[in-house]
């Protein structure tokens, strides 16, 4: 909605406006504990190429129309904005959170006319969700006629809100981003876009983050932290408990040391690193 770019005023460059953006971290239980669902960017992408990372992106005018389309019964406006302690159009970053997800990784928090999570267990239904996918990423449809023309429901309440992240000042493209968890929809497969992302793998916290310091696992201090936190969890409902517990969330802006390291608030050197005006 906003061009996350540096612009120049007067022959001066000017920091780069955040583009307002949401990602949801999918998780699922499995014997050795929870996994995380993390995507792989494309080795040619303009932003992060190559890293792991969660599904997500910026949020897309058409969701706002959600406020009023009635294909989200379980959330509205006011109760979204309050919870993240916006105006207004808060509830656009669930939908942008859940949309990403579903053109990134093929995984849809969607409900059908039974208030059940949509399946596609049948081969008929796989199938044409898979055409729907191809035809959002491609630009042939948008969201809202896809959830309209199959009845769904948008399920919002499946996501919990942990986590606000907003790139550091100095970078060319910034993000204002939102963070969710969501339990990952069962009779559901998970595959990569092949256009913004190459490769879609479940990991254990603790697995990614040691592939993480050993140079094989690439990712960006906020996935890093939120693999983290989600670490100290054995299951799906604790995670989902202990997440919802977190009453107040601060929003988190790293600042770049001198020596390129992210610093982040309350962390050793942060107040030196502040940018300058």
């Amino acid at each position: 909605m906003t061009d996350a770019g540096s612009v120049k005023k007067d022959g001066v460059k000017k920091p780069a406006i955040p583009m307002p953006s949401a990602t949801v971290t999918l998780v699922r239980d499995a014997p050795g504990g929870i996994e995380v669902l993390m995507m792989r960017r494309n080795l040619k992408s303009g932003f992060v190429p190559g890293m792991y990372v969660f599904p997500g992106g910026g949020l897309d005018k058409d969701d706002l129309l959600f406020k009023n389309n009635n294909l989200c019964k379980c959330l509205d406006d006011a109760a979204a904005s309050a919870t993240l302690g916006v105006a207004h159009d808060g509830m656009c970053y669930w939908v942008a959170a859940i949309r990403e997800a579903f053109e990134e990784s093929g995984l849809l928090l969607a409900r059908d006319a039974t208030g059940r999570l949509i399946r596609f267990g049948d081969a008929a239904v796989a199938a044409r969700f898979k055409e729907h996918r191809r035809r959002l990423n491609a630009g042939e449809a948008v969201f809202t006629e896809l959830m309209a023309a199959e009845q769904l429901q948008l399920a919002a309440d499946a996501l919990t809100y942990f986590a606000h992240w907003i790139t550091p000042v100095g970078l060319p493209r910034r993000y204002d981003t939102r963070f969710f968890m969501a339990e990952a929809p069962a009779e559901q497969v998970p595959v990569q876009d092949e256009r913004e992302t190459i490769a879609a793998e479940w990991a254990r916290p603790a697995d990614a983050l040691s592939r993480h310091k050993r140079g094989e696992f690439e990712m960006r201090t906020p996935t890093v932290h939120t693999l983290e936190l989600f670490a100290d969890y054995d299951s799906v409902a604790r995670l989902r408990q202990g997440l919802g517990e977190r009453r107040e969330i601060s929003v988190m802006l790293p600042r770049i040391g001198r020596d390129g390291r992210r610093i982040l608030p309350g962390e050793p050197g942060y107040d030196e690193a502040a940018p300058a005006a």
